[in-house]
């Protein structure tokens, strides 16, 4: 994905007013701090920084998809180390995966400038929770600053990198999905080059045995009560003095909603939600006659707040769960007697419709799920796209807990040997190599009696259709080793290790029954590329012949989103049809229909 000069946005657009989203001007922000090298593993609402920051000249910035979020900590951290600026971004669950890294850093401090971005994800619009990275920043002793429109995104990443370098410390620069993904007008500046750092080396400060990380450990309290000095000083905080009758302390996306919702309150909008700034809000505090706290999930500054002895009130009038809203604000506040209620709204009965999420047409899983529910396995599922055959007509996953989990799930299953279902884990090709290998290799030496599907379809679908190790291309587009899951399998030891193109449902029904019926560790690939990259495109599309349709269904049970009912009946039952825009040709309808009454869509005549 090499650009010409024309089409990177670097020293051109300085100083130019600009729409853009939150992971926008974040990835902006870094670059503008002379950000050098930046790595991330994509997941929603993160995944557009890396993506953003790709844009910009190779020889500003190397930017990199990793197997997983550990890997782009560790790498952020070795950069850092070496004497350039340095970024990792990721999902709050990736933050998870990377906390063993983040964990020790904290203590090592850093070389050159290291930012952590993590986007929350309140609301649970593409997540497995609502995990809240401030009271992570709390157990691991990293300032973080809170944005609270694009435009801050910007300059408190940028700012981020001068923090880290002042303090010695990682920094982490926390969006959640409201900002990541909405749009405001950003003013931009130029590119700030950070010139390298020459190696220092002082095994005491980076080298974590207990001796060493016994020293550093008091290094890193004293830190953090500098950086609650400086943040009570810092000019990034916003006081808006107003009514002294009560006042609202918050930050991030929940200020707009707080101004909007009452906007005569006296209002302090903190930079930094850890540490606090305990000298400013004491001072704040003592301005107005009730304190009140307004910010999303977990109770973090109403609970760190009060251990400083300031009366403030907070989720007694606020929901500890799910996103804010100005109606929430709003009701929050007329509950606490500060606001007039909002009018009272209409009692209408509008019963919602109800559409489950299903997969793509064509989508060259359906068929592995068919097969799943058809030999009644017990199946651990992975996240991503695979979690949408949790529902009718595909219903067939079990159990779904985080990415990578399937694997060792199944381990547990079969161990326990509570069932005489075939124990089948599902895992995508990004996933596998994101946490999949380990617990494969784990099953291997336990023997366990498990079959593994590994559902490869060329991408990392549901975040967008980003590249990994096993696609053969890196983020810039560049030409690379492509990982062959075959080879990778039988070299930890598997047996059985089988690749079937997904859309010849026969070949795959047969081969799933001979992975289940294997009496150890078998490995059933699915290799068909995913629908959404157009130049995979299969053929024609298909239609039914509506005179021999006897109405049985079969169709219908794959899910497909381009197959629909229609008015006439056969025997009391709807006929069906299919929707040739929707429709890519993959055939798999065609495969199971019993009537043979669905063809390819005959193409018109050449004039």
């Amino acid at each position: 994905m090499n650009k010409p000069d024309s089409a990177l946005p670097g020293k051109k657009l300085a100083n130019q007013p600009r729409p853009m989203t939150g992971n926008e001007a974040i990835a902006r922000g870094a670059w503008e701090a002379g950000v050098k090298v930046a790595a991330a593993y994509p997941g929603t609402p993160s995944t557009e920084i890396l993506e953003n920051i790709a844009t910009y000249d190779p020889e500003d910035v190397v930017a990199q998809w990793s197997t997983n979020e550990k890997v782009s900590v560790d790498t952020a951290i070795g950069a850092s180390l070496s004497g350039v600026r340095a970024m990792a971004s990721m999902k709050h669950v990736g933050l998870n995966v990377a906390s063993d890294s983040v964990m020790s850093v904290t203590y090592i401090g850093v070389h050159a400038g290291l930012v952590i971005v993590v986007c929350d994800d309140p609301g649970l619009h593409s997540s497995q929770n609502e995990q809240d990275t401030r009271v992570f920043a709390r157990l691991s002793n990293i300032p973080v600053l809170e944005p609270a429109d694009a435009q801050e995104a910007l300059e408190f990443t940028r700012l981020a990198f001068d923090l880290s370098e002042t303090f010695d410390t990682p920094v982490i620069v926390r969006a959640t999905t409201r900002l990541s993904h909405t749009r405001s007008l950003v003013f931009m500046g130029p590119r700030k080059e950070a010139e390298p750092r020459s190696w220092v080396g002082d095994s005491q400060k980076t080298v974590m045995i207990p001796g060493y990380a016994r020293i550093r450990h008091p290094q890193v309290v004293e830190r953090i009560e500098k950086l609650t000095d400086h943040f009570s000083a810092s000019p990034l905080n916003r006081w808006d003095r107003g009514d002294s009758g009560f006042g609202v302390i918050t930050h991030g996306t929940c200020y707009p909603y707080v101004k909007e919702v009452a906007p005569e309150a006296s209002v302090l909008k903190l930079a930094a939600s850890y540490p606090l700034p305990e000298k400013l809000i004491r001072e704040f505090a003592a301005t107005v006659e009730r304190v009140i706290v307004v910010e999303e999930l977990e109770p973090v500054l109403e609970v760190e707040i009060r251990s400083f002895g300031v009366d403030v009130e907070g989720k007694e009038f606020f929901p500890r769960v799910g996103e804010l809203s100005p109606e929430l604000v709003r009701e929050g506040l007329a509950k606490a007697g500060l606001i007039d209620p909002p009018p009272a709204a209409h009692d209408w009965e509008i019963e919602p419709l109800t559409r489950p999420p299903v997969l793509c047409a064509g989508c060259p899983h359906i068929t592995c799920y068919m097969a799943l529910r058809a030999i009644d396995a017990l199946v651990p599922g992975d996240i991503g796209c695979y979690t949408l055959a949790a529902v009718e007509p595909l219903k067939s996953i079990d159990v779904t807990v985080c990415m990578g989990a399937s694997i060792g799930n199944a381990i547990g299953m079969a161990k326990a040997n509570t069932t005489d279902r075939p124990v089948v884990a599902t895992i995508g090709d990004s996933t596998f190599l994101h946490s999949g290998i380990p617990p494969l290799i784990d099953a291997v030496y336990n023997n366990a009696n498990i079959a593994v599907l590994i559902l490869d379809n060329k991408i990392t679908a549901m975040t967008g259709g980003q590249d990994h190790p096993g696609t053969g291309k890196t983020l810039r587009g560049e030409d690379t080793h492509q990982v062959e899951y075959e080879e990778l399998c039988r070299s930890i030891g598997v047996k059985w290790v089988k690749t079937v193109d997904s859309y010849d449902t026969g070949e795959f029904f047969q081969a799933l029954r001979e992975a289940t019926e294997f009496k150890s560790v078998s490995v059933l690939i699915s290799n068909r590329p995913c629908v959404l990259d157009p130049v995979k495109i299969k053929g024609p599309a298909l239609v039914v012949k509506a005179a021999n349709c006897t109405a049985c269904q079969a169709c219908m049970n794959l899910g497909c989103p381009a197959i629909t009912w229609i008015d006439e009946l056969f025997e009391d039952s709807h006929k069906v049809e299919i929707n040739p825009v929707s429709c890519i040709g993959c055939t798999l309808c065609a495969q199971i229909c019993p009537t043979d009454c669905i063809q390819p869509l005959p193409l018109p005549a050449a004039e």
